[in-house]
């Protein structure tokens, strides 16, 4: 949301963020603080949830073997997944609304904006809709069906039927609702018949143009580079295409070498199984990368990886990501199933689609990217060239452009909440 916040003032929106003073996160950007405007207010609540060590400890006792240490952490995961609903950071929710209250009393706010996911943030809006002429926004970046059947770290029976009764209560609270793809805003339609065409509204995410310096880095010539960028877990899965390039090596050797491939973020540790002996095969992984170098890394890339995997509900949502991607202007794969992300991929022109688990596919891709990489490496420096991709009407997704269409929404529930009584 830092995007948002950095371009709201120039559509005439003073913003103010109300965040976590302590979060219980694998890394922190610090780079990201640069996207705030100065002058913009931050308050910062604490927070209750324990240190990201334990969440990590969680994963790795579900996805090694069992041993009695393991058995006791896996057992208190699973009480923890059970109570700690919707998800952990529910327990960010008590000093958080604290803080809002204050605010609210004030009347400082015209409007409060709740973003998810962790989606126990949601959790505000009744709260904030309780102050009579308060418009409130609730912003889902991704779905709450989604997390709480598929995320390592929420996926419960209990966090299921909390979010099947909580859902639609909370989004009775908003005079304005905001999905980042068309996909899911029609299933939000259809699934809630109380909500109205004019309640929902798609915003999607996007790039920011001052990321992309002029002087990014150009691909090697001596090695084919494929880089992929985020966290590796359950919906990012890459186990097809890490068994595609072992069948790579297989059959063609002396090509495969010159592939290399780096991934760069968090791989859960469910997921790190399917790394196994990769190394050997040309693919490395570095746990954290600063902003700046991930962008410099994706642009010395021959070949950019957008990855969703087969999993119930990604084929209504698509990685933030994959607007980066489209601006930097690298040819990019993406691996997933049919859905959102390959219609938004074919519609801009983006670069090749494959399903994520056809190993088969994915391996004669690489292998004709491959071959042509050691044709042109053999000729001239000029027909070597860089590889471009040329995607079409991409301006939409530009930040200074969304943060505008927020702007609007903003507006909106402000009006709504002056003009209507409360449900």
């Amino acid at each position: 949301m830092s995007k948002l916040v950095k371009y709201l003032p120039s559509h005439q929106v003073t913003p103010t963020v109300l965040t976590v003073a302590n979060p219980s996160v694998p890394l922190r950007d610090a780079s990201f603080a640069g996207d705030l405007p100065p002058g913009v207010e931050v308050l910062r609540a604490r927070t209750f949830e324990p240190g990201y060590g334990m969440k990590e400890a969680a994963w790795a006792a579900s996805a090694s073997p069992s041993t009695p240490l393991r058995r006791a952490v896996r057992g208190l995961s699973s009480i923890a997944k059970q109570v700690l609903l919707p998800d952990p950071q529910v327990l960010w929710v008590p000093a958080a609304e604290a803080t809002l209250a204050g605010r609210l009393l004030r009347r400082d706010d015209d409007v409060v904006l709740v973003s998810g996911p962790p989606f126990s943030q949601f959790l505000l809006a009744p709260l904030a809709r309780a102050r009579q002429g308060v418009g409130v926004v609730l912003d889902y970046r991704d779905e709450w069906s989604t997390y709480r059947a598929s995320y390592e770290m929420t996926a419960s029976r209990a966090a299921k039927v909390a979010g099947d009764l909580l859902e639609p209560a909370l989004l009775r609270c908003a005079h304005r609702i905001t999905t980042a793809t068309e996909e899911f805003r029609d299933q939000l339609l259809r699934r809630y018949s109380f909500l109205s065409n004019e309640h929902v509204i798609a915003i999607p995410n996007g790039y920011d143009p001052a990321d992309f310096g002029s002087n990014l880095p150009e691909p090697p010539t001596d090695r084919f580079v494929m880089t992929y960028a985020g966290t590796v877990f359950r919906l990012t899965g890459v186990r097809g295409l890490l068994g595609a390039i072992r069948r790579l090596h297989e059959r063609e050797p002396e090509l495969a070498r010159l592939l290399h491939v780096q991934f760069l973020g968090r791989i859960v540790e469910t997921e790190r199984q399917f790394f196994a002996g990769t190394e050997a095969l040309g693919v490395s992984t570095k746990p954290y990368v600063p902003h700046e170098e991930v962008l410099a890394a994706l642009s010395a890339s021959h070949l950019t990886l957008c990855v969703l995997d087969d999993v119930p509900g990604t084929e209504r949502i698509f990685p933030a990501k994959i607007f980066e991607l489209m601006q930097l202007g690298r040819p990019i794969l993406t691996m997933a199933p049919e859905g959102a992300l390959t219609r938004l991929t074919r519609r801009h022109a983006l670069g090749d689609v494959v399903a994520p688990r056809d190993e088969e596919a994915i391996a004669s891709l690489l292998e004709d990217r491959l071959r042509a990489f050691r044709a042109a490496s053999a000729g001239s420096p000029e027909r070597r060239g860089i590889p471009r991709n040329s995607p079409t009407g991409i301006e939409r997704y530009d930040r200074r452009a969304l943060a505008g269409e927020f702007a609007d929404v903003l507006r909106q529930a402000s009006v709504t909440a002056r003009e209507r009584p409360r449900r």
